[in-house]
């Protein structure tokens, strides 16, 4: 049975920074596209940023130069640093595995406050 599981999320303030780590396991995770997702209240779940050996890598506007995407095959885990942290970066963040057959995380809750 495929599973992914996010972990990293939490509070932080504006100006920090996060890592975010999604484990899969049940598939064969070096062939899938990895992405990672936001929902925040009350908003639509857009994409943050997306790994593929054959399209490479893509971030939303607005995290471009402050979050990271990467992946470890060896560790089936796909990362996702988040720095200089802004308030309205606070949402759940899922990420999703694509190639034969879509896979979703349960999500993590990230939260920027003071």
């Amino acid at each position: 049975q495929a599973q992914l599981v996010e972990s990293g999320g939490g509070l932080v303030q504006p100006g920090g920074s996060l890592r975010l780590s999604c484990v899969g396991s049940g598939f064969t995770f070096s062939s899938y596209a990895m992405s990672w997702y936001r929902q925040a209240p009350g908003k639509e779940r857009e994409l943050v940023a997306r790994i593929s050996s054959i399209t490479g890598i893509n971030y939303a506007d607005s995290v471009k130069g402050r979050f990271t995407i990467s992946r470890d095959d060896s560790k089936n885990t796909v990362y996702l640093q988040m720095n200089s942290l802004k308030p309205e970066d606070t949402a759940v963040y899922s990420c999703r595995a694509t190639h034969i057959f879509v896979y979703w995380g349960q999500g993590t809750q990230v939260t920027v406050s003071s």
